[in-house]
């Protein structure tokens, strides 16, 4: 019986081994109206009938592109170059010449909005592209951005705020959900910092911004979701790159990576690896003032605290698609990262009458060795049901993060005149394992009417176990402190289902989509020799509607208008709901707080673009119970934990674009003006912190020949205010030089970072009652980058890169 077994299992095998993928070779050539070729045209290649972006990629010095398609389906190309009218070729039945099919040359007209001076204008990838539900950034296109970090590239990116602790926030907003190729991080801040610091630039294809992400993406974040995407290419045959970079601020920085790609018959193998040496710092200087009930001064406190920092980490990612059949996608994805973290501290804390008489100094150094590391196992299996286009995806994941840090809180006490008083030492051990499993299915099915319905489900286990164990040291003996050590265990469980409806007609595209999640907490902090246990459970269910809108005014697409709606919730993480105690030092400490709310937020934009170069948006937004850092001061010590502030009401608006000056230089353009507001009772104060900012950053790119590229950027931002925080202005300028050599396969890339050193942090804390707080701080932000790339093709084909649809009047029915 097991022999036929076996014997019938080995013929199936062998039947789909031996089963031949229908491929299909697209291949042309791009042109203007006089014939000669254009390079660097945008051609992308979109699968009927649903209107699905398969390939897109960028023609070379002879306007020659290729692809390679699944040939069970039909096609059509679009072509886009900055200054020229788009254009689309004609539809590719399926099959058609089934091994190559060759469309005639393509002639792109130049637009009469850009006509200048009858010069031919030629097109680089833009840094930044709107699309229906999303903005896409292209890090590659900013010659700055060689060398640096994803969390670098984030801080550049329209509308992203990155703040001293790496938090992020968008258009003004908290809350923010970071993915990594479609899946989410589930990490907290600081550890999301430190993971996006150690990632390389160079591994990124793409960044997409959602303020109001469809219904496929979990409905986590109220601030939307960043999607980042790690460069992987479908090219047939050996493909890859290495780059190389060195950075040299106040101290050293540098990276070096590499990506592989072989496609061959029915295997895809993929793979990129990047080791990352990060060493920086931070001077911080804070201010603090006590008043008596009378509003007179009682006393001031003056902290400098500096911290140098040594990051070194090592990411890699490598996995196989199999090509079954021509229907049938099998795939294995293995990632993870290896990070060594040191920081060494010395804070200096002066306490001082209100006649600004010393009253006593206090020194603590803190030295602290963490190691993170994670490791991810991803499996896939894609199958096309039937050739109508109808698609079934599931994925299955399994994620495992370990940190385990150790450190000392050394504190020296003085009296003026160099008096010592006593000294203290905390020793902290601080091990953390979390783990993620989670599953998802995804159903695509395109209807006869060229609308297209999407289904899904997703279930995912968070487990986390979060050790604190403090002991005081006193003469090289060691005594558990059992006010600070704790041990929190963390359970949630999300269970999610949502469908999708699509449809263009005529003039009009909408999208509608409704998304159900359960959500399901528990947290247990265990007790120890002085503190009791607790506990605390959560169950939600909750829908989250989302809705698309867009109209093409007029017939040749110029006036172009968009309305989007959708309902967001951002969760507490684990940390921040774990209710232990942290002292950062004498003067300020952390607390969890376990009585957190879920947050919700309503998202309206309404947006007009002109002739594909300017997107305006208008924004609105309504949070409610955010969550956000709260400061409260007791008997002069300053406790720091998150907290369901306020309702906070946002609206302003956005603009980007990109303008060709001449056939040499290009303007690319992003800039916001924002209103908040937040009012709320917090321990017992009335804050009322509201404000409105401006944002705005300027690329200006200019090509020389064909090999030379210069960049010169900055960016600007006036006051920020986010609940008790009012941040202070600051602008950076940037610039940059790129040669192409080595046959142009090499790139070589010198940039200049925050040139005048302006780039800097800090702020005023609003709700303190009877004392005030401020903080400014330098850090590493002035640097000098070289980088080398080289990029190898022994295959066909472009580089796949993920496009959204052209206009609905350039639908092929």
């Amino acid at each position: 019986m097991l022999k036929s077994v076996l014997t019938g299992l080995a013929l199936v095998f062998v039947q789909l081994l031996s089963a031949q993928v229908l491929n299909q070779h697209i291949s042309g050539v791009v042109q203007d109206s006089a014939g000669v070729p254009l390079q660097d045209v945008i051609v992308t290649v979109y699968q009927l009938p649903d209107t699905l972006a398969v390939e897109s990629g960028l023609s070379d010095a002879q306007g020659n592109y290729a692809f390679d398609v699944d040939g069970q389906y039909a096609y059509f190309l679009s072509y886009n170059a900055l200054g020229f009218v788009q254009a689309v070729s004609a539809r590719i039945e399926q099959g058609s010449a089934a091994a190559e099919y060759t469309l005639a040359p393509v002639r792109l007209y130049v637009s009469d909005a850009t006509v200048l001076n009858a010069v031919r204008i030629t097109s680089n990838k833009a840094f930044v592209e709107q699309a229906l539900d999303r903005v896409i950034v292209h890090p590659d296109a900013l010659i700055t951005n060689a060398g640096t970090t994803a969390l670098d590239v984030l801080e550049k990116s329209p509308g992203i705020q990155v703040d001293i602790n790496g938090n992020i926030s968008l258009k003004g907003k908290s809350g923010v959900t970071v993915y990594i190729d479609d899946k989410p991080t589930y990490l907290a801040a600081s550890d999301l910092a430190g993971f996006l610091r150690s990632m390389p630039s160079e591994s990124i294809e793409q960044i997409e911004i959602m303020t109001n992400p469809p219904a496929k993406y979990d409905a986590a974040g109220t601030g939307g979701i960043i999607l980042i995407r790690l460069k992987k290419t479908k090219k047939v045959g050996v493909n890859g790159g290495v780059n190389v970079s060195y950075t040299q601020g106040r101290y050293p920085k540098g990276n070096l990576s590499g990506n592989l790609n072989y496609r061959i018959n029915r295997f895809n193998f993929y793979g990129n690896v990047g080791y990352n040496v990060f060493h920086t710092f931070q001077d911080l200087d804070i201010n603090r003032g006590y008043y008596n009930t009378d509003g007179s001064l009682s006393s001031t406190f003056f902290q400098n605290t500096f911290i140098k920092m040594e990051n070194e980490s090592l990411t890699g990612k490598a996995g196989v698609d199999f090509y079954v059949n021509d229907r049938t996608t099998l795939g294995i994805g293995l990632s993870g990262f290896n990070t060594d973290f040191v920081s060494d501290s010395r804070n200096t804390a002066e306490v001082s009458d209100s006649l600004d008489a010393l009253q006593s100094v206090v020194i603590t150094e803190s030295p602290s060795d963490r190691k993170f590391m994670n490791g991810n196992v991803n499996l896939f299996y894609d199958v096309k049901l039937d050739s109508t286009g109808k698609q079934l995806t599931i994925q299955a994941d399994y994620l495992g993060y370990n940190s385990d840090m150790d450190q000392q809180l050394i504190t020296q006490s003085y009296l003026p005149g160099n008096i010592f008083v006593g000294e203290s030492n905390l020793v902290s051990t601080l091990p953390t394992v979390l783990t993620i499993m989670s599953a998802k299915a995804d159903f695509v099915m395109p209807l006869k009417t060229g609308a297209r319905f999407d289904a899904g489900v997703k279930s995912s286990i968070v487990d986390a176990d979060n050790v604190a164990d403090f002991q005081d040291e006193e003469d090289g003996v060691l005594t558990p402190n059992y006010t600070f050590s704790n041990h929190f265990i963390y359970s949630e469980n999300i269970n999610a289902a949502y469908v999708n409806y699509s449809q263009g007609k005529g003039k009009l595209t909408y999208q509608f989509g409704l998304r159900f999640e359960n959500t399901n907490i528990e947290g247990n902090q265990l007790g120890n020799a002085v503190a009791a246990d607790s506990a605390f459970t959560r169950n939600l269910n909750n829908l989250f509607p989302t809705a698309y809108f867009q109209y093409a005014v007029d017939s040749a697409g110029k006036h172009v208008l968009g309305l989007n709606y959708g309902r967001r919730i951002d969760r507490p993480n684990y940390k921040d709901m774990n209710p232990f105690t942290y002292p950062l030092d004498l003067f300020t400490l952390y607390e969890g707080n376990p009585f957190l709310q879920p947050t919700f937020s309503h998202n309206v934009e309404l947006s007009h673009t002109y002739n594909n170069f300017i997107t305006t948006t208008l924004l609105f937004s309504l949070v409610e119970d955010m969550i956000n850092e709260t400061i409260e001061q007791r008997e002069g010590v300053f406790y720091s934990r998150p907290g369901n502030i306020s309702d906070q009401m946002s609206y302003g608006v956005s603009l980007n674009g990109m303008y060709p000056i001449n056939n040499w230089w290009t303007v690319q353009l992003y800039t916001e003006v924002m209103y908040n507001a937040f009012t709320a009772q917090l321990y017992g104060q009335e804050l009322n912190n509201t404000g409105t900012y401006w944002y705005v950053a300027p690329v200006n790119q200019f090509k020389v020949g064909d090999s030379w590229a210069f960049e010169l950027s900055g960016s600007y931002q006036t006051s920020i205010y986010s609940g008790q925080f009012i941040f202070i202005p600051s602008w950076t300028s940037r610039l940059g030089i790129s040669k192409k050599i080595m046959k142009n396969q090499g790139t070589l890339k010198l940039s200049y970072n925050d040139m005048f050193y302006t780039n800097q942090m800090g702020g005023d804390i609003q709700g303190l009652g009877n004392s005030t707080a401020s903080w400014f701080s330098y850090l590493d932000t002035q640097t000098l980058n070289l980088s080398f790339s080289y990029r190898f093709n022994k295959g066909q084909g472009l580089q796949a890169r993920t496009t959204t649809a052209p206009d609905e009047k350039f639908r092929v029915q």
